[in-house]
């Protein structure tokens, strides 16, 4: 995984002496390093420093959540607005089960 970010790293900075708009840079490398898993190594990475590691990688990952989340309110709220209540209901409840899915994975996942 050393090379994918050495080469994150390269494409930044040649993107940067090229003058290429930061936007472009940004959703190049977010593409590249979902493509690659970087994003997720970089945070075992860093879960393995002892004692700050842990707490760090679940701030970090927490922030997920309370953004799908706030995702569904914001949806929920326009498409209520458009007269989709029930639609609103069957997906808030495919959202509900997938985050309870996701902690159960989780609990299952650190009892084994």
């Amino acid at each position: 995984m050393v090379p994918i970010w050495a080469l994150i790293v390269l494409l930044v900075w040649l993107g940067v002496h090229l003058d290429v708009d930061s936007r472009v840079i940004a959703g190049g490398i977010f593409v590249l390093g979902l493509v690659s898993n970087a994003f997720v190594w970089m945070l075992g990475i860093i879960a393995m420093v002892p004692v700050v590691g842990p707490v760090v990688a679940k701030v970090l990952t927490v922030g997920f959540f309370w953004l799908l989340n706030a995702l569904g309110y914001f949806v929920s709220f326009v498409a209520i607005r458009r007269g989709y209540s029930k639609d609103v209901l069957t997906y808030r409840s495919l959202t509900i089960a997938l985050l309870v899915g996701v902690v159960i994975g989780y609990v299952l996942g650190k009892l084994l």
